[in-house]
């Protein structure tokens, strides 16, 4: 996560969103980064605790900007960002695994380790169910999101392909596919508010 306090933007870091990509474009800007386990600070805890600060120690408040991928994707990056060699051993590996079997693990209580992903509206809403953010852009409509950081930053932005995972089959069957998008139909429903809004899903909070 970035904060930036001349253009009054932080930046979340959804897991698996290119976020890592939009780090590297944007590093030498930012005045605050979030790295380790702080990086992917969710939005309620963004909230609950972040904010507060900064407009305590900095009198900021600054908008919000989130990006969304379409879910079954974002489940299918984790799919593969977990066959790496790095995990290889490790209980959260999907190595030679079967997509099919790791959507049926994610959708099922308790989860597996190897597929305890979340969720994507889990981590841009409070326990309430508010959307504690100002901006919500879909990473399938990645230059719409370019574009609002252009015009933020008053210079071009370029995104490398940055953190990409390797290239596995990732086949999946009609019925598992709708069985997921069944258990994730808060994050299809926010997703689709967001493709409604074309690409930008701009929200009034605080």
């Amino acid at each position: 996560m970035q904060v930036f306090f001349k253009q009054n933007l932080a930046i979340l870091a959804v897991p698996k969103t290119g976020t890592t990509a939009i780090e590297a474009a944007l590093k030498s800007k930012a005045d605050i980064v979030f790295k380790g386990r702080r990086k992917h600070m969710s939005a309620a805890l963004f909230d609950t605790h972040c904010a507060p600060f900064l407009k305590a120690a900095y009198k900021l408040t600054p908008e919000r900007v989130a990006i969304m991928r379409e879910p079954l994707e974002h489940l299918r990056s984790w799919f593969k960002y977990r066959t790496r060699d790095a995990l290889k051993g490790d209980k959260r590996s999907t190595r030679g695994m079967r997509f099919e079997d790791f959507v049926k693990a994610a959708v099922e209580t308790p989860t597996s380790p190897f597929a305890n992903v979340g969720t994507q509206h889990r981590f841009l809403s409070a326990k309430s169910g508010e959307i504690p953010l100002h901006h919500i852009f879909a990473y399938e409509a990645q230059p719409v999101f370019v574009s609002f950081v252009e015009q933020r930053f008053g210079r071009q932005i370029e995104l490398a392909r940055i953190n990409t995972s390797p290239e596995v089959d990732a086949d999946l069957s009609d019925e598992m596919e709708a069985a997921f998008k069944a258990a994730r139909k808060d994050d299809y429903a926010l997703y689709e508010r967001v493709l409604q809004a074309g690409g930008h899903l701009q929200l009034e909070y605080g």
